[in-house]
């Protein structure tokens, strides 16, 4: 018993560090899924959502946190209960997103590895048997240092933790695993490569047939059968190739103009997925980098989620010579955590990207 409370010890310290640094990286990332959790077709706890920025730093920094106390073997008892409750509940929430298809990403492991959602569901599962080793065994969980170095390491990590994520909020995450990091090209991002899976679909096919129904299933063929059709129920059981990057689209009145626009050599995208809840002191800083930009040959666009009125509004408050565009406000999100925030490209492929705390670091 003494070895498995070890080797479980191990797994689930590591596994919650790793899982915690991850979102801890992308805090604002993480508060994004956390509202998809809290919105009315979800758990309908509405009232949390203005909170979910800050409820994310709580959680992933003690994520982190009981990683460290659990490999060190500080507080076992407070560890592991604390350990077993929070298991309990993300068991609890990824088996709810997948069983009803609420949220087709727990968010685990931000954006570094994608979970199906009942991926996500035996994932905890897996780490709920692995508490519960450590629950029953706790008695073998013994400290690897004296009390005073282990108050310096768990005080030293909660330290670290937090002067982390006032970094990365206040900047941009440090590592970037999205599809629209620096270097990548958003148009091959969109490309589906050639021999890629593509979905598969189950048909239900209902007839009548002597006055009773008959149902006779298919993956696409009409059925050869003798009675009258009443309809078809389709069903996914599969999914196909989906590009890192889709959902991309720029438009104007109507018209999308992404292709244009991502060829062009030089490009400064200002990206502010809301305008109404956007940094208006930014704005100056803006301002002032976009006509730069311009005298520099670059063409600078706008790209928001907001309504065109709004748009106009800030344009002509802050003196921004350049329109606005719409944009999918979660593709705005994805793109950068910042709002606003700044993207330099050059035919489709982005060179820079700052936060607005950082439009000074812009080269042009």
């Amino acid at each position: 018993m003494k070895y498995i409370v070890w080797i479980s010890r191990v797994i689930v310290g590591i596994l919650f560090i790793i899982s915690g640094l991850i979102k801890l990286n992308d805090p604002m990332g993480f508060s994004f899924k956390l509202e998809e959790y809290f919105s009315t077709g979800v758990l309908n706890l509405p009232f949390l959502m203005p909170m979910a920025l800050g409820i994310s730093i709580f959680v992933v920094i003690v994520e982190v946190i009981l990683g460290v106390l659990l490999l060190i073997g500080f507080k076992p008892k407070f560890t592991v209960w604390s350990l077993l409750l929070m298991i309990v509940f993300f068991t609890f929430l990824t088996f709810y997103s997948a069983y009803f298809n609420k949220v087709t990403d727990c968010g685990c492991f931000g954006d570094a590895v994608k979970l199906t959602p009942w991926e996500s569901f035996t994932k905890d599962v897996i780490l709920l048997v692995l508490i519960l080793v450590l629950f029953f065994g706790r008695k073998y969980i013994t400290p690897l240092f004296n009390t005073k170095t282990n108050w310096i390491v768990g005080g030293v990590a909660l330290v670290a933790c937090i002067l982390f994520a006032n970094h990365v909020l206040n900047h941009l995450p440090s590592v970037d695993f999205r599809p629209y990091k620096i270097g990548a090209n958003i148009e091959e991002g969109m490309t589906v490569p050639e021999g890629a899976p593509e979905p598969i679909y189950e048909y239900a096919w209902r007839f009548k047939v002597g006055g009773e129904d008959k149902i006779v299933v298919t993956n696409g063929d009409y059925p050869s059968v003798d009675g009258e059709f009443v309809d078809v129920e389709t069903t996914m059981i599969q999914k196909g190739y989906e590009p890192p990057v889709h959902d991309f689209t720029i438009e104007k009145d109507g018209e999308d103009f992404a292709a244009e626009l991502l060829n062009e050599e030089k490009l400064v995208m200002v990206i502010a997925y809301d305008l109404a809840k956007s940094n208006y002191d930014a704005f100056a800083e803006v301002a002032k980098a976009t006509k730069k930009a311009k005298e520099s040959g670059y063409r600078v666009i706008g790209m928001s989620a907001s309504s065109a009125d709004l748009a106009n509004r800030i344009k002509s408050q802050y003196g921004l010579e350049f329109d606005f565009y719409f944009t999918d406000e979660t593709t705005l999100k994805t793109i950068v955590r910042s709002n606003p925030a700044l993207l330099v490209l050059k035919r489709g492929t982005i060179q820079q990207k700052v936060h607005h705390n950082d439009i000074d670091e812009l080269e042009f």
